[in-house]
């Protein structure tokens, strides 16, 4: 809602229109940072979460907003194996074939909010983590197309994370 009231705020011609988006953009400011802080409170105040998302974002990449969405939306992360978790996110790829005829890969299913969010946190690590971004490079040197290796990026950490979760030790580069 903030980002749509923002750009009408851009196109709006009449100054009490503008002034009255205004307004309505400070009101929806300020009930994100105390949602935010009831959020941080919650999460804060619960041992096993506040462990969680120690644990998540210890990992290059993953902030607190990434492990809290994961905390929430995928709370099997950590329990399941690397195939199973992938499949629930969404990552894993599903092959189209029929007798002689092949297909291309492609992923779908699974959690859309997740797997969109580790799409961005792989943007992020892909340039920030040192392993992730040796792999991305080694992949697109490869002659991969370049949404392949970032769909790739976001299942390894995807991976990597659900491992960190099950051992219950922070990152640790390699």
């Amino acid at each position: 809602m903030l980002g749509a009231e923002r750009q009408r705020e851009k196109r709006a011609h009449n100054r009490a229109v503008r002034k009255s988006l205004a307004r309505h953009i400070k009101t929806l400011e300020k009930e994100l940072l105390d949602i935010d802080q009831d959020i941080d409170g919650l999460v804060r105040g619960s041992p096993i979460w506040r462990e969680k998302e120690d644990l998540l974002a210890s990992v290059p990449g993953i902030g607190s907003t990434i492990a809290r969405l994961l905390i929430a939306e995928l709370p099997e992360l950590g329990t399941l194996d690397r195939r199973k978790i992938a499949s629930l996110a969404g990552l894993a790829p599903y092959i189209r074939q029929s007798g002689q005829w092949r297909g291309k890969s492609m992923i779908g299913g699974g959690r859309s909010v997740v797997r969109s969010n580790l799409f961005i946190a792989a943007m992020v690590a892909s340039r920030c983590n040192p392993v992730l971004r040796t792999f991305h490079q080694r992949l697109i040197a490869a002659g991969k197309p370049k949404m392949v290796a970032l769909i790739a990026v976001a299942r390894k950490l995807l991976t990597i994370l659900n491992a960190i979760l099950r051992e219950q030790k922070p990152w640790q580069p390699a």
